[in-house]
């Protein structure tokens, strides 16, 4: 029998996962392309596969300094929901879940969506009060949520403890209809689909200066070459500002570690996505059997891609309170990933000082469920110059006063 080297096998499994000779030897780049979009992870990807598909924008590049999906797209905790309160928000949010529901048919490739229903406790009297509130914003928004008692929270997730020493289960938000996604599939379905209608994937291509003439985008320089192009988007998360410093404009955000875990795999025990807000963690349990367990961000800012022990001590220790059997499990891996946060903790999708450049960024710690929703409103930007979807979510609002505050409207911006 034939042997095969772990390099070879992989190799083989990436063309074989995309379908195209290309993500393994991407293509040189064009002369010139009519839009660029700069980070090939699920934002720019879905950005670049809907300019195609709806708007028929397909000479296009994508452009990636590492490797497809390899930052916050393959370093999340995959959690979708849209159950939020404000209005613009919601909007956001529910579009890409929809979008979500049928992503695998229209890419022809299984993301794995799996709609198994996502719980917020409520385990402060400013919890209740604050989901009902949402509930009843979500009736208007036309979300369909509910807010759950404690027994009902019980019944759809028996390994919890509703009687926490610090925190009870005082009841919960339910979405019947939100759940999780597999993130490296997302990533590789909107890339197969990009590639088949004739863009450019290019991977291990940096973007080191972005060319502008009279106020207006000409192009990018890449440790490629130069490529000019007619519009640009820039999609790369936590460093957006590193980005937009090069266009020469500021942008009212900043980068932090967003950091994650799983245990080692057991029997199937919890089929709902369960998001303890009072204590920070949140927890679901993957196909593999691992508990997929996240918290909150980092308290300073900094660029790693590294777990950290002391956060691991403090999200499991919350949650070992609400899931006491977690206690016995050990630890299989950790991981962080750079995230951008704005003041209000809500989105930018907007139109730039520079003329045809447009950025995409301040999703902070809940990106992933956005992705879908993000790249049919963000293309349309780009495309047509505006887009209701987006409209709420300019860089303007910051200095017209018109914060979309999730943090203070819902005490979390997962």
């Amino acid at each position: 029998m034939k042997r095969y080297s772990a390099f070879a096998v992989a190799k083989e499994a990436l063309r074989y996962h995309l379908g195209w000779e290309r993500a393994w030897a991407s293509p040189e780049p064009k002369k010139k392309y009519d839009a660029i979009i700069i980070g090939a992870g699920g934002h720019g990807l879905a950005t670049a596969y809907y300019l195609g598909k709806n708007h028929g924008i397909r000479n296009v590049a994508i452009l990636e300094k590492g490797w497809l999906g390899g930052g916050n797209t393959g370093r999340n905790t995959t959690i979708i929901r849209s159950n939020y309160l404000q209005d613009a928000s919601a909007a956001m949010y529910e579009k890409s879940r929809s979008l979500y529901e049928t992503l695998s048919q229209d890419l022809n490739y299984n993301v794995m969506f799996s709609p198994r229903g996502v719980i917020m406790l409520a385990q402060t009297q400013h919890e209740v009060r604050g989901y009902e509130r949402t509930a009843h914003a979500n009736a208007l928004q036309g979300v369909k949520t509910e807010f759950i008692s404690p027994s009902r929270v019980k019944e759809l997730c028996p390994i919890i403890n509703l009687e926490g020493p610090r925190y009870p289960v005082l009841g919960g938000l339910w979405q019947a209809r939100g759940g999780t996604a597999r993130h490296d599939a997302v990533a590789w379905g909107y890339a197969r689909a990009c590639s088949a209608m004739g863009m450019d994937v290019i991977q291990k291509c940096e973007v080191t200066g972005i060319r502008t003439e009279g106020g207006k985008v000409t192009g990018v320089s890449t440790n490629r070459g130069d490529i000019a192009c007619d519009k640009l988007g820039i999609v790369v998360a936590g460093h957006s500002g590193h980005l937009a410093d090069m266009a020469g404009f500021r942008l009212p955000i900043e980068s932090v570690a967003l950091q994650a875990l799983v245990s080692e795999p057991i029997k199937p025990c919890m089929d709902v996505v369960v998001m303890a807000n009072t204590v920070h963690g949140y927890m679901s349990q993957s196909d593999k059997g691992e508990m997929v367990i996240g918290g909150g961000a980092d308290n300073y800012n900094n660029y790693t891609q590294r777990g950290s022990f002391h956060h691991i001590e403090e999200t499991v220790r919350a949650l070992i309170e609400t899931f006491p059997m977690i206690s016995r499990l050990k630890m299989l891996r950790q991981w962080g990933g750079i995230v951008d946060m704005t003041g209000d903790r809500s989105p930018i999708l907007s139109k730039t000082p520079v003329e045809n450049v447009f950025i995409n960024c301040g999703w902070g710690t809940g990106g992933f469920k956005a992705i879908p929703g993000s790249g049919w409103g963000f293309a349309e930007l780009m495309a047509k110059g505006y887009s209701p979807l987006t409209a709420e979510f300019g860089l303007e609002r910051f200095y017209e006063g018109r914060f979309i505050d999730e943090s203070v409207a819902a005490g979390v911006a997962h």
